[in-house]
């Protein structure tokens, strides 16, 4: 039989390879396809324009990392049957499928309770039944049921392929170059001792560039003060809409958004109402941007504010601080926002929120980061590493964000 593959050309690493068969069936099943129509970074275009990669893309990148980490930890004598590559290149593919739209956003909003990751396992199973069960043991690595444990770390771990792929693409789209990691170097300096990942101590200076670039990545791109202003907003035009619609106001939406707002789903109900998952996969970025649109000439005026401000990038201030915001200050914007939108004052809420988020780079006790020295002993690299601050990375960060309406054109 030849060995008969597609060939996609990403910007990113060049040349993907996808074999035909297996994997080849996982990229051109809907579900995956439905990745291509949501954006790997939601709403940060609002700071950087070139951010209109999709997850679809992101799902490619990180297949194609992990092929070449199981063509390098082959090659270093660390034994993979064929059938344990092909499923976890097939759980790396899938590792995001149950995304949705501006997918933390939904995750606070219009569906509680249940996380992507929830969601990727029930899609994973379901394509597993339309494939006669050959996705079992691809769902096993992905669960970390499988007993190489070490496959499970490169699907997810501190040094995952999906890391290393979004690292690398969110900064060659956004243009922020200081979050450009030498993946390949990465790649080729792993290996697995006693069924764990560790890293050649060769590959120290590539580890703690990529922990660098990853603290550098989370504070400038992912929450970047403009990008969580921008989804506040959008959590307070779906929180207002589901207000709207809980007392039986009429709003233009797609059938699959309706009936999110229209009911009231949380993690029980989403598990046990087939018609949950059925809505959740018709969903993607563009119900979320056609509905604002039409919402921003709806006669509710909070509703029209937030969806004018979405759609025309009128954005909300933001102050962030080390220390919570002063409650007396926010009273103050309230009345302001009150009296400047003429919206009674139950209703400033949705204008005016505080938001705090803690981050730290490196957690030792999540999933530590070995470093392999000839000698075949090991370190972490907290102690291994001579010019890194790792308590300093280690140590959470924490910011509070205070976001309200400008109140000026």
């Amino acid at each position: 039989m030849s060995y008969e593959r597609k060939i996609i050309n990403d910007p990113v690493f060049g040349f993907i390879h996808i074999p035909k068969g297996l994997l080849y069936d996982i990229v051109q099943h809907p579900l995956l396809q439905r990745l291509s129509r949501i954006k790997q970074l939601g709403l940060s275009s609002v700071v950087y324009p070139g951010a209109q990669h999709t997850r679809f893309q992101h799902s490619l990148g990180a297949f194609h990392l992990m092929s070449e980490a199981i063509q390098h930890l082959t090659a270093k004598g660390n034994f993979i049957f064929d059938s344990e590559a092909e499923a976890v290149e097939a759980a790396i593919l899938m590792h995001d499928i149950g995304h949705g739209p501006f997918s933390h956003v939904l995750e606070n909003t219009i569906v509680r309770g249940v996380s992507h990751e929830d969601i990727s396992l029930m899609l994973m199973e379901r394509i597993n039944k339309e494939m006669n069960g050959q996705l079992a043991l691809a769902i096993r690595i992905f669960k970390d049921e499988y007993p190489k444990r070490f496959l499970h770390q490169l699907v997810s771990g501190q040094l995952d392929m999906d890391r290393l792929d979004y690292l690398r693409r969110d900064s060659y789209y956004t243009g922020v170059i200081e979050g450009n990691i030498g993946s390949a170097r990465i790649i080729k300096m792993l290996d697995v001792k006693d069924d764990h990942l560790v890293v050649e101590a060769k590959g120290i200076y590539s580890i703690e560039n990529f922990l660098t670039a990853r603290q550098l990545m989370y504070w400038q791109v992912y929450l970047h003060k403009t990008s969580v202003a921008y989804e506040k907003m959008l959590i307070s035009a779906l929180l207002r809409a589901k207000e709207l619609a809980s007392q039986g106001t009429e709003l233009f939406a797609s059938p699959a958004l309706k009936f999110f707002l229209y009911n009231d789903i949380n993690r029980e109900t989403f598990y046990n109402n087939p018609e949950c998952l059925e809505n959740f996969i018709q969903l993607d970025d563009n119900d979320i941007w056609t509905a604002l649109k039409v919402w921003s000439s709806h006669p509710d005026k909070t509703l029209a504010t937030l969806s004018t401000g979405m759609v025309n990038r009128h954005l909300f201030k933001v102050e962030v601080s080390t220390a919570p915001a002063n409650e007396e200050w926010k009273k103050v914007l309230c009345m302001q926002v009150s009296k400047y939108l003429d919206i009674p004052l139950s209703e400033t809420s949705y204008f005016v929120s505080t938001y705090s988020i803690e981050k730290n780079m490196y957690d030792a006790a999540d999933d530590s980061i070995d470093i392999l020295y000839n000698d075949g002993s090991i370190k972490n690299i907290a102690d291994a590493s001579d010019m890194f601050n790792l308590p300093l990375l280690s140590k959470k960060v924490k910011k509070y964000y205070l976001c309200y309406q400008r109140l000026h054109k």
